[in-house]
């Protein structure tokens, strides 16, 4: 009986003649829809941290959309401003506020939930391990 619980499939792309810049094989394609700088940061994670599996690049990818709400959000507060005025006259945060903090919220779990808080598998100088 086949599962019936659908698997997204990652697409891959060769890197540098199929190989990543570590030497570990081939790496995931950031997904459609992301912004740029949502696909760059995705590339960077992956690389750094050879995210592979099935599971992290969907948490990535969470993150990754996640990262491009929360840069909508402040795009319009910086446009709009922080505070508003109602129709009774009453200050008012903007309105994106609470869903700018939910989204950096939502990227900040799902980095925690990629276990990204060791040291990165390159070594380079920079700060230590924490004890």
């Amino acid at each position: 009986m086949k599962n019936s619980l659908a698997v997204t499939q990652f697409p891959v792309r060769p890197r540098d003649k199929g190989v990543s810049k570590a030497g570990q094989g081939v790496m995931a394609k950031a997904p459609a829809g992301l912004s740029a700088e949502a696909k760059r940061r995705w590339r960077a994670l992956v690389e750094e941290y050879q995210i592979t599996d099935a599971a992290g690049l969907q948490i990535l990818q969470t993150h990754c959309e996640a990262f491009d709400r929360m840069r909508d959000c402040q795009r319009a507060i910086k446009k709009d401003g922080l505070v508003s005025t109602d129709r009774f006259g009453q200050q008012k945060a903007h309105v994106l506020t609470s869903v700018e903090r939910d989204a950096r919220v939502s990227m900040l779990s799902s980095l925690k939930q990629l276990n990204l808080d060791i040291e990165p598998l390159r070594d380079r100088p920079g700060r230590p391990g924490g004890a």
